[in-house]
């Protein structure tokens, strides 16, 4: 079903921890014109974070417990009982530019795009954003994704968007940093129509919990990794499975 232009709602989920000097310019700068319903998701921060959110308007949920993933599930679960058509992800740390928001939702709303996943390794990004460990780590989960899964992404751009209806569909069960990466295999494994969308990327205010280090860099890519391999054996699983059923029914 197309979503109507003049009447689209939109729910922007903003995961933070400790981003006390960056979630107040995170929220100025997310376009007037999108009335975004936004909700941020504090994953026990112990600094200002919280207070300057609420002061900027947002709805702020708890998560105590850590996980990329669970914290998302919070922000998710907030929409049940509202109206919305459009769901935006975006992180606190103003890496990204929220400004740029319409570049991700205008393909749904104009082009019958289901996800838009944005993609920072090209010539508009900041070379000095990602540390070089990032980059390759990062390349190297997207080449296994598009190899198992014969996707043709280059990012696991945590900016992205994506219609409310196909997102429930994709029912979401990762709760740590394995999450971006079901949310795009599990898009192609149910034909969903995907699109990629380049955006301007910068260096990150504070120090990132899981890049900021080689070992959390490691720790999350190789979850991404074990994600990769559990969705392509279930995904086997299941295409046996109707092989036997049909062969069974002949």
């Amino acid at each position: 079903m197309k979503i109507n232009r003049d009447a689209v709602t939109v729910g922007v989920i903003i995961p933070v921890r400790n981003e006390e000097a960056s979630i107040t310019k995170v929220l100025q700068d997310i376009p007037e014109e999108i009335k975004a319903v936004v909700v941020v998701v504090d994953n026990g921060s112990s600094d200002a974070t919280v207070c300057f959110a609420q002061e900027s308007g947002a709805v702020v949920l708890h998560e105590e417990i850590p996980g990329y993933g669970r914290v998302m599930a919070k922000g998710i679960q907030y929409f049940e009982d509202k109206p919305v058509d459009i769901i935006v992800f975006l992180d606190g740390d103003y890496s990204d530019y929220p400004r740029e928001m319409t570049k991700l939702i205008e393909p749904i709303i104009n082009n019958g795009i289901d996800l838009v996943v944005s993609t920072r390794l090209n010539p508009l990004y900041d070379k000095n954003s990602l540390p070089l460990h990032v980059v390759w780590g990062n390349r190297m989960v997207v080449f296994f994704m598009n190899l198992l899964f014969r996707t043709n992404h280059t990012d696991l751009g945590p900016f992205r968007a994506i219609r409310y209806d196909r997102l429930i569909q994709l029912q979401m069960q990762d709760l740590d940093y394995g999450w971006t990466v079901e949310m795009q295999t599990k898009a192609k494994l149910i034909g969903l129509k995907v699109e990629e969308v380049p955006v301007k990327y910068r260096q990150r205010i504070g120090q990132s919990k899981i890049s900021g280090t080689i070992k959390g860099s490691i720790l999350a890519g190789s979850k991404m990794l074990y994600t990769l391999i559990k969705l392509r054996l279930i995904s086997v699983g299941n295409i046996r499975a109707k092989y036997i059923r049909s062969r069974d029914c002949s």
